[in-house]
């Protein structure tokens, strides 16, 4: 009878231990897939896991160099630069400041296109996620292909905790970056970080003229510092805006008198929108391709 009831009594908490073990299961993030290596583009995912993982991009966006006028010397430069590193050379960061709509972001998306095929690769990560960027050197260390970390709109705030691990990454931690990994970024502010008019107040004027900046300053260019390179962007000319136009136009099959009658709309566009970019130029050939093409 004692045997009995102690069978009842184990099977009793086996039972009681399964159902904890599946409301636990409930809860618990699901495990992260296996990294799809054969994919040429990633994004860092969280999702509300302790840890992020590699997510494969199945369809990345595909633009070329060709499709991007007037920026030849930035397009000289990120190429060269990108295919030093493809190559094993020294290669540099980049940071991409300026006008919003000039093509920074789609430069760094033509390099997969230019180098995919000879082991570059993108990895996607967002503002919120920079702290991980440790955890991403670690993840690809041991991979043969190359990797650009692509921060796009990259800004900080007061006290933001990715701050100091792009930092980290880019120069100043113990434990060295990798020589596959390379940080493209880009943002509207050449200095990453807000400014203020009363931190010009904690310069100190020497006797002999010299400015030293406040901490609070020396501190914030110290982070666009440790970019080996810097690449400006700059509002369109309204013939450029127009080539721009002309060029998405005919990528879109429209004819050369349609491109011709689409002139003076394109600038009602721009009017419109306040601003003569590249991302301007696409939307309005999207429009006019659809009702005339």
């Amino acid at each position: 009878m004692s045997q009995t009831t102690n069978s009842q009594d184990i099977s009793e908490l086996i039972t009681l231990a399964n159902g904890v073990l599946k409301q636990l299961q409930a809860w618990l993030p699901p495990a992260p897939p296996p990294v799809d290596w054969n994919a040429r583009a990633f994004r860092w995912r969280k999702r509300g896991t302790a840890h992020g993982w590699l997510d494969a991009i199945a369809h990345p966006h595909r633009i070329t160099l060709e499709d991007l006028q007037h920026i030849e010397r930035q397009k000289t430069v990120i190429e060269r630069n990108t295919l030093h590193f493809v190559q094993g050379k020294p290669a540099n960061h980049v940071l991409m400041t300026g006008s919003r709509g000039t093509g920074k972001s789609s430069l760094v998306k033509a390099m997969l296109a230019q180098f995919g095929d000879q082991g570059l690769r993108l990895i996607e990560v967002d503002k919120a996620d920079l702290g991980d960027l440790a955890d991403i050197v670690d993840c690809v260390a041991d991979r043969p292909e190359r990797f650009i970390v692509f921060c796009d709109d990259l800004s900080f705030e007061e006290g933001e905790s990715g701050y100091k691990a792009l930092k980290s990454v880019l120069d100043g931690s113990a434990a060295a970056t990798g020589d596959n990994v390379l940080i493209y970024a880009t943002s509207n502010r050449r200095h990453l970080m807000p400014e203020y008019m009363n931190e010009n107040l904690q310069a100190k004027h020497q006797p002999d003229g010299e400015v030293h900046p406040g901490e609070t300053v020396e501190e914030k260019i110290s982070l666009s510092e440790r970019f080996g390179l810097w690449l400006s962007f700059y509002p369109f000319r309204q013939d450029d805006y127009l080539d721009i136009v002309a060029h998405w136009l005919r990528e879109l099959g429209c004819s050369e008198a349609s491109i011709t009658e689409a002139r003076t709309e394109a600038l009602q566009w721009t009017l419109e929108r306040g601003s003569r970019s590249g991302r301007v130029a696409w939307h309005f050939a999207r429009d006019w391709a659809a009702r005339h093409a």
